[in-house]
Parts: C-alpha cells; structure tokens; sequence
C-alpha cells in the first residue's frame, strides 16, 4: 500500500478528516460551509420577509414569478431548486393569501401557468430590490470567474448528492 493509501485508509477506519496537506490545519468541510452560506442567507430572508408574513420559500416564489410571469409550476421548482410536492403546496399557500393565480393553459387540460394577482405584484415590487440587495450581497467581491466556478462546484456538489441518493 503506498504512503497515501495508508493514510486515506487509517483516516477512513477512524472517521477521521484528513489534514489539507503538508502540514495545513484541517479545512473546514464544504458541507458545513454551503450549510452555513444556506443558513445565513435564509436568515437574512427571513429578518427582511417576515413584515411580510412570508417564510422563505414564499419570498423566492413570489420574485421568481415576479421576474418570470406565466411559467408553468414545474418550471418554477426547477427555477427554485424545489421539488414538486413543496412547490405545489407553497402555491397553494399563496393563492389563499390571494398573491398567485393559477390559470390552465390552453393547450393542456394539466398544465397550469402562474401569475401574480395585482396585490401579489404589489408585494413582489417590494420584495424584488430586497432580493437584488441579497442575491448581491451573496456574490460581494468575488469577480465572475469566482462566481462561474462556485456554481460550477456547487452545480457538482448536488449532482453528487443526487447520485448517492440513487436519483
């Protein structure tokens, strides 16, 4: 077994995290990193959509329908990286706070298009510079290779998850 080998494989009987390398402090696990940008980011949501009565997902629904008028409810949890029983529920959420409307396309007895009612539009005016200011504060100092290769690696990081989860 070669020098590596047999460090990955003592790391691995004991559960242990590898250092980084010649002698580097450990790195913190990119796990816990994307946990804390994500919890981060859901309280800064949530200190800003809460004189709203929203919770998060409702905030990011409402913007997304804000800058996508009549996409389809598929589109929007794929828009919204949500699947589909969470979307549908939230929709229905907001059209009892009378925000969405659902209207049947022509096309299709079972598809269905997604608009703001007029207070909905309301709303998202409001909600629409507090997500520019948070979709910006997000991606602050980092120049556009650093945000390509953050989705490109967090693009991965959930392709992975999906494999290990058999999807």
């Amino acid at each position: 077994m070669t020098r590596t080998g047999a460090r990955k494989a003592a790391a691995g009987a004991g559960n242990r995290p590898e250092p980084a390398g010649n002698g580097s402090p450990l790195q913190e696990p990119i796990g816990l990193l994307i946990a804390s940008a994500r919890r981060r980011i859901k309280q800064a949501v949530l200190a800003r959509a809460a004189t709203h009565r929203l919770a998060v997902q409702q905030f990011w629904f409402v913007v997304a329908l804000w800058e996508r008028p009549g996409i389809s409810q598929v589109e929007l949890a794929s828009i919204a990286q949500s699947d589909a029983p969470t979307t549908s529920r939230v929709v229905c959420a907001l059209a009892r706070r009378r925000l969405v409307r659902v209207d049947p396309t022509p096309d299709s007895r079972h598809r269905r298009r997604l608009f703001l009612t007029p207070a909905g539009e309301r709303l998202a005016q409001d909600l629409s510079g507090t997500a520019r200011e948070i979709r910006a504060a997000v991606v602050d100092g980092m120049t556009s290779a650093e945000q390509d290769a953050l989705r490109h690696g967090l693009r991965r990081v959930i392709a992975n998850l999906e494999r290990l989860e058999g999807r």
